[in-house]
């Protein structure tokens, strides 16, 4: 192996953990990083601009475009699941909706066995990430939000008519309003704020490779498609890539990150002979460890809408009528930066609980400004109606799927079983979530903008009908986890360090390392965890440098080690 083909650590994904490892790693120049991606560059301009997530979302080039098993839950269903496939992964397609979670969902994670991973111990990494823009417009921001780093966190510049009917509407039903989902306290309704910079995406691979690309020290390698984690034993040393039809390999003198994602990240332990024993026997995969959670642990938030026809035409539409505005839309952002194609769509939104005696918030809104069209697969609706849709997601899922081969081809997709409303309890919210809603929809404030209820429509009343809506129609709101679990547990991947139960110089980093999903949308969690793992590799680094085997000394000392 040639010296140009050997990096001192190895990075399989170029997504929202990628580009945040490539950058912190190879900031002090004294290491040589290497960072894959299957998808091409984030050159596409619709991937900067807010307004073309529609024609992004529906890119054959920057889209994994997954799909589920049918699902035996909701009508036997096969269900579609988008995931970047870009430099910036899902942060370069997704809504650009800047939430972290609730404050218990990481003390949470630390009562299982993971220390360090507190929201004090992880505050400080959320801190760091951002350029929080409105720090000083929000009393008491300072405590919660931080100023220069390289994620900027913007009030929308330009909001849909409908957002504010919408915060107004909440509030005479009953609703506070919150003016930061991210400071003191996450229940309430307002406005999100999103992952822009000057009315434009900030994906992260605009945040943090942007500026670290040119480094010498740091190659990135664009429509390289990782197939397998190299081993020599217990230990990995290297990663085996598809490039312009080709296979070739590259070495790895300290570690092989996997941050491929809730869905990439266990398809390559299970494609590398890393998983359940049995499962890998059955697709005639070597056996390098057997770790039974690989792959298993997979949580989602299913959402369901209330969507209203829409005779103030203040949403959005693909009718003739909509053109000249689209135009007009168009222009103003091609020379402003400003306008309705600064605009993320899900602009407003809240917390609230499916029942009062639940101790935190269970429930999350996204109302967006057009008729619901199934992930814009099918866009026919959208040329028919002017509509706007409430969306309601159960924010802590009981019901827990699994990601297997579905052959041992690395270049086949894997088989996603995402086991959707398992239990009843994930049923019954989500109708307390789809009647609460209704109730907010019909409030005066959002009433005079709507003709009637579309969807579910009059003739879905009870409670049995509202159950039978949501296995018809619910659909995934884009945020897997879990499958590469954190823990001490038999059902764990990896150690609260990240690195991989039972063997040496492999880590995973990205969302896939949840143990629990969080409240709230993914994105800045798994940009937390990437910065949080890369101050957890150069700590291991130092130590490296002054222990001798230090290899073997880093080895996870628990009961998993030894499987």
């Amino acid at each position: 192996m040639s010296k140009e083909r050997t990096f001192d650590y190895v990075i399989a994904g170029g997504g929202s953990a990628g580009c945040v490892l490539a950058n912190r790693l190879s900031a002090s120049g004294k290491w040589q990083v290497l960072l894959l991606e299957a998808g091409p560059p984030d050159s596409n301009p619709l991937i900067h601009m807010p307004g073309g997530i529609i024609p992004v979302i529906r890119s054959d080039k920057l889209n994994w475009k997954f799909w589920t098993s049918p699902q035996k839950n909701c009508g036997g269903r096969p269900m579609y699941w988008p995931r970047g496939r870009t430099l910036g992964g899902s942060s370069s397609i997704n809504a650009m909706c800047y939430i972290r979670g609730h404050a218990w969902d990481y003390d949470h994670w630390a009562s299982l066995g993971n220390d360090g991973w507190s929201y004090q111990d992880v505050l400080p990494y959320f801190r760091r990430m951002e350029n929080f823009e409105p720090i000083d417009q929000l009393p008491g921001a300072e405590a919660y939000h931080g100023r220069g780093g390289p994620l900027n966190v913007a009030a929308p510049t330009y909001l849909n008519p409908l957002m504010t009917s919408f915060v107004e509407a909440a509030q005479q039903a009953g609703h506070r309003v919150n003016g930061d989902f991210n400071g003191a306290g996450q229940e309430g309704v307002g406005v999100y704020q999103v992952m822009q910079v000057d009315g434009r995406r900030c994906s992260n691979a605009r945040a943090y490779l942007t500026p670290a690309h040119k480094r010498p020290n740091l190659k990135i390698v664009t429509r390289a498609q990782v197939a397998k984690v190299l081993f020599e034993g217990k230990r990995a040393v290297g990663l085996r890539y598809v490039e312009g039809g080709r296979y070739q390999e590259v070495r790895a003198r300290r570690e092989v990150i996997l941050s491929a994602g809730a869905i990439g990240s266990p398809h390559l332990l299970l494609l590398s002979g890393v998983g359940p024993r049995e499962h890998l026997q059955q697709h005639g995969v070597e056996l390098v460890h057997d770790l039974p959670g690989v792959g298993g642990n997979l949580q989602d938030h299913l959402d369901i809408h209330v969507t209203w026809l829409d005779k103030s035409r203040q949403s959005v539409s693909l009718h003739p009528t909509s053109w000249w505005r689209a135009l007009r839309g168009l222009l103003q952002y091609l020379f402003t930066h400003r306008g309705e194609f600064t605009s993320n769509a899900a602009q407003a939104g809240g917390f609230l609980k499916s029942d009062p005696a639940q101790p935190r918030p269970d429930l999350q809104w996204h109302l967006v400004p057009f008729i619901y069209a199934n992930h814009a697969l099918d866009l026919t609706p959208l040329f028919k109606h002017y509509a706007y849709t409430l969306m309601t997601c159960f924010l802590r899922p009981e019901s827990r799927g699994t990601l297997r081969l579905a052959s041992a081809d690395p270049l086949a997709p894997p088989l996603i079983d995402a086991n959707y409303l398992a239990t009843e309890r994930d049923l019954d919210a989500l109708v307390q979530g789809l009647k609460e809603a209704r109730r907010v929809m019909s409030q005066p404030a959002l009433a005079r903008h709507g003709v009637c209820e579309f969807e579910p429509g009059e003739g879905v009343q009870t409670d049995e009908q509202l159950r039978d809506f949501i296995r018809r129609r619910a659909e995934t709101v884009y945020h897997p986890v879990g499958t590469c679990k954190m823990g001490r547990d038999a059902a764990a991947v990896v150690d609260p360090r990240l690195r991989v139960h039972g063997l040496q110089g492999l880590r995973v980093v990205d969302a896939s390392i949840m143990p629990t999903l969080v409240g709230g949308n993914t994105n800045a969690p798994a940009t937390m965890i990437a910065e949080k793992a890369a101050d957890l590799i150069l700590q291991d680094a130092a130590l490296a440098i002054d222990v001798p085997n230090y290899a073997a000394a880093s080895a996870p000392a628990d009961a998993m080690a030894e499987k």
